[in-house]
């Protein structure tokens, strides 16, 4: 029996200052990270859905990234304003929000 339904990935990922590829830290992902976690707890998922610290997804280009397993889902550029909608949307209703995910297909091959 599996302990969670989905696990959302924030990457956290630290790199030094002036990094032509920047990096999501510094960008508000640990914030936004803790938001996931209270908003999960408020509507009820704390104990479903894990809101989880990543480090680098090599995706540093696209913002703040998210990536939702099991679907393989990556969202690029998430804000704080986003956090609501994604759990609306994709945790609770199971589609994805399509105007933030990242349209690279590097990100959604099959190998």
């Amino acid at each position: 029996m599996k302990r969670f339904d989905k696990h959302i990935f924030i990457c956290e990922n630290v790199r030094p200052t002036g990094h032509p590829r920047g990096c999501c830290s510094e960008k508000g992902s640990k914030e936004l990270r803790q938001l996931f976690k209270n908003r999960l707890k408020l509507k009820g998922f704390s104990s479903t859905v894990r809101a989880n610290a990543a480090g680098c997804l090599d995706a540093c280009e696209f913002g703040i990234t998210v990536v939702i397993y099991p679907e393989g889902i990556w969202y690029g550029n998430v804000r704080e304003s986003d956090v609501d909608e994604i759990i609306e949307s994709h945790i609770q209703n199971n589609k994805p929000v399509e105007r933030l995910m990242i349209k690279d297909e590097r990100f959604y091959k099959d190998d």
